[in-house]
């Protein structure tokens, strides 16, 4: 017997059926240290807690409170702020290049191919350079995320701006967003 694929679902008329924009590109970068220091703050939360259950504390309860609650709290803040920079995936399409930082994709950043006027390969992007991992933002130099030493993609934004990311393989994005700027270009002359 032989089968037919499904055939495609009615459209009613109105606005066109919209279908995900398969990936051009994607990379994504890693850095393993970072899980040192989420065990870290885990250490921390794990005090607080042994604290809050078993203290012996004569001093009174007020300075128990501000240590357990100082405890969770800065654990908390190590652990987030760690695994959200664990690593980091980028994906280039059609329209636009989107950055999704650690397991749960956030923070995320969508830049639209429309508003990138270059693409450089940055072969040395160090934490030191940007103030550190993570999201950053510096004045004199633009926006980044930066979850390791290495090879990044650097953007040009038509406004002036630059945005970097550390990804592997950031030569091989430069290529693709070159090539679509350039499909990008030769079809607004032709629309003009």
């Amino acid at each position: 017997m032989r089968e037919f694929p499904p055939e495609p679902p009615a459209h009613d008329g109105g606005a066109p059926a919209l279908a995900p924009q398969p990936a051009l590109w994607t990379g994504r970068a890693t850095n393993r240290v970072q899980w040192l220091l989420a065990a870290g703050g885990a250490a921390c939360v794990a005090l607080g807690v042994e604290l809050a259950v078993d203290s012996n504390w004569t001093s009174g309860t007020a300075p128990l409170l501000m240590s357990v609650i100082g405890c969770v709290a800065a654990g908390l803040l190590v652990i987030y702020g760690t695994l959200a920079f664990v690593h980091v995936a980028v994906k280039v399409d059609d329209d636009s290049l989107e950055v999704r930082c650690g397991h749960i994709g956030l923070p995320r950043r969508r830049i639209p191919l429309d508003d990138v006027v270059g693409a450089d390969f940055a072969p040395r992007v160090t934490p030191r350079q940007w103030g550190g991992w993570g999201y950053r933002w510096r004045p004199e130099k633009g926006t980044a995320v930066v979850v390791r030493r290495g090879e990044g993609l650097v953007l040009r934004l038509g406004d002036g701006r630059v945005f970097t990311v550390t990804v592997d393989d950031a030569e091989a994005a430069v290529r693709v967003i070159r090539d679509r700027l350039s499909l990008l270009g030769t079809t607004k002359h032709a629309e003009a």
